[in-house]
């Protein structure tokens, strides 16, 4: 009986995490993962996504993926965050916007100062920064991300 209400109490925990506000700090965390400002630690921003929003709604393409209820990101609100799983070579964390790139690029350019060059000619040109952070279309949205290759573990280093 015991084991029944734990359960129960822990599936309504979880739901109420996914329904949840995103947390105030929600921005300087997620902000400066994005950007490359800090490490990009898969498990880091899979335990912290899973804190504030519940489990992933899905796992395709080498990534978990979050939806975000009313978080936003500078200015515009921010759809999904992906991460990377164990399958895919580089730890990337990433997030759909309800923008286009080039007012994101703009936004981040005020906001928080760092720029961005389109590094192809295309008709829909990848934006990247210094640090690394690439800003592409995704449809009519934009997303962001930040992508570092995996270190060996410790055992074969």
């Amino acid at each position: 009986m015991m084991r029944r209400f734990l359960t129960a109490a822990g599936l309504l925990a979880a739901s109420l995490a996914a329904q949840a506000a995103p947390p105030s700090h929600f921005g300087d965390v997620l902000g400066n993962g994005l950007l490359c400002r800090d490490q990009t630690s898969n498990r880091y921003f899979f335990d912290y996504l899973s804190q504030y929003f519940g489990r992933p709604y899905k796992r395709e393409g080498g990534a978990y993926w979050f939806r975000t209820n009313d978080a936003i990101l500078w200015g515009f609100p921010v759809l999904e965050v992906i991460i990377s799983d164990e399958s895919f070579p580089y730890s990337f964390v990433g997030a759909v916007t309800d923008t286009t790139p080039e007012e994101l690029e703009k936004a981040i350019l005020r906001q928080d100062g760092q720029a961005y060059a389109k590094i192809d000619t295309s008709r829909y040109p990848v934006r990247e920064s210094k640090p690394g952070s690439r800003i592409v279309y995704f449809n009519t949205r934009s997303k962001i991300y930040c992508a570092k290759f995996k270190q060996l573990p410790p055992a074969l280093r």
